[in-house]
């Protein structure tokens, strides 16, 4: 099946190999200006990021095709633990943070998102996949 160019959060199409590895570049180069020690420090961060996005771009389709389908679907994150929701720009979540105090992201991150990813493989209901997630 043919795919579109994809998008990156800021609207910008991702067209071309090239395109994708300058926003993954660009991307690092914030990471690096962070205080991160080196590409050991965020380069998992940055994996963990890229998974949770392709994640909720493929569950999104997923949702849209049962839909079409008229079959029921069950996503492996709710609001507010998907990307969509804290990561993309236009995610309320994300909006929430963002006119919160300084540190409410990085809190959000810390305190509730990971613990929760960490903690799906204990749910009695837990799918395959959110046990991967986990």
């Amino acid at each position: 099946m043919a795919r579109g160019p994809k998008r990156n959060g800021n609207g910008k199409r991702l067209a071309t190999q090239q395109s994708v590895d300058q926003a993954v570049k660009s991307v690092c180069d914030i990471m690096r200006r962070g205080n991160c020690a080196g590409a050991m420090q965020y380069v998992p961060e940055l994996t963990w990021i890229l998974f949770l996005r392709i994640l909720d771009e493929n569950e999104g389709r997923e949702e849209q095709e049962a839909a079409a389908l008229s079959v029921p679907f069950r996503p492996s994150l709710d609001a507010p633990y998907r990307w969509r929701d804290w990561g993309a720009p236009d995610g309320p979540k994300r909006a929430e943070l963002q006119s919160a105090t300084l540190g409410a992201f990085f809190n959000f991150v810390n305190a509730d998102l990971l613990p929760h990813l960490k903690a799906l493989k204990k749910r009695p209901d837990a799918t395959p996949r959110q046990k991967v997630i986990s």
